[in-house]
């Protein structure tokens, strides 16, 4: 498997943003890397100031999502869905003057986040941050987005050490429920009277989003489409080592796919959590998958309870799929 971020046509998520992403020193803009440095110095981004928003990084946080509602949800609109956005619900309730904060999974030029002018906030996930936690970079910058005048969006940074994290700031008993949707029409609200700019950055986000579907009989498992073949990606809350064994006793014993002509290809590892993929034909929609999904979690279930140690042919199983693992985040 490609280590590559899956959710856009064949382009890594940074070639898709449209080199408006903030952070690094003294808050430049984020561009491509081999582009010309914003602050007007004639070097690329990458000799200049991408440099050192390149090694502006804490301690990585393994699993920054964890305590919050739906954290495996969390982790797939980070790193597999291209349009989606959730109705985030905080400590407290809203601020007055805000009808409701969202989460996106990117806006428009990349913004880190929006307030918008009827005074709701979008935050979006997919922006690259610039520390090594990602729940404390998006805690700041919603709460920046919650200070900020309507219409105005919010620039990146780096967040404060000290300052809150997303567990401090958003409900956990509160929903988490996705909405996917086909497009970043949502961006738009007023599409006639949308800028240039924003009107070329929805067409180019619609043209690199592959088509996905949200499973609704299991958790956080996603239908996506490419020209080749169909996939289903779905992210898992079980500790690594267990799920892996899990599965290669599943994939000994015949039982991993998802139908005829589906396969286990492997997973990867995201935020701190394990994500198994498989391969669909062509054909094979997510309507299509929905009843076998069900019945995949019933067996894995099983398998996830065993104690006894794997056989031979279990421990190959295992190998396989752990040769195939390539690590995300």
């Amino acid at each position: 498997m490609a280590k590559k971020r899956p959710q856009t046509k064949g382009k890594q998520q940074s070639q898709v943003k449209d080199g408006a992403r903030t952070g690094g020193a003294e808050n430049y803009p984020v561009v491509g890397a081999r582009e010309p440095c914003p602050c007007g110095s004639g070097r690329r981004y990458k000799a200049c100031h991408g440099r050192a928003a390149a090694h502006a990084v804490t301690e990585l946080v393994q699993r920054p999502f964890e305590g919050l509602p739906g954290e495996c949800d969390w982790i797939a609109l980070r790193e597999l869905v291209p349009a989606a956005t959730v109705e985030l619900t905080l400590k407290g309730g809203l601020p007055d003057g805000i009808p409701s904060v969202s989460l996106a999974t990117v806006l428009p030029m990349a913004w880190p986040a929006l307030r918008r002018d009827d005074g709701s906030v979008l935050l979006g996930l997919q922006n690259d941050t610039a520390s090594g936690d990602i729940s404390r970079d998006l805690a700041d910058t919603l709460q920046r987005a919650l200070e900020a005048e309507p219409g105005t969006p919010v620039k990146g940074r780096r967040a404060p050490a000290d300052g809150p994290r997303l567990q401090d700031l958003i409900d956990p008993e509160g929903r988490f429920e996705p909405v996917v949707h086909a497009g970043f029409e949502f961006w738009v609200p007023d599409a006639e009277n949308a800028t240039p700019e924003v009107t070329a950055s929805l067409e180019r986000a619609n043209d690199a989003a592959i088509p996905t579907v949200k499973l609704t009989g299991v958790d956080a498992a996603y239908w996506c489409e490419t020209p080749d073949k169909n996939h289903l990606r779905w992210v898992m809350p079980h500790p690594e080592e267990q799920l892996l064994d899990a599965l290669a006793r599943l994939h000994a014993a015949g039982t991993s796919s998802l139908g005829e002509g589906t396969r286990l290809v492997g997973s990867f590892r995201a935020h701190g959590l394990t994500v198994p993929v498989w391969d669909l034909p062509t054909g094979v929609s997510a309507a299509d998958v929905e009843k076998p999904a069900a019945e995949f979690a019933e067996r894995l279930a099983t398998a996830l309870s065993s104690q006894t140690p794997l056989t031979a042919d279990e421990r190959r199983a295992r190998g396989g799929l752990t040769n195939r693992q390539v690590t995300l985040s």
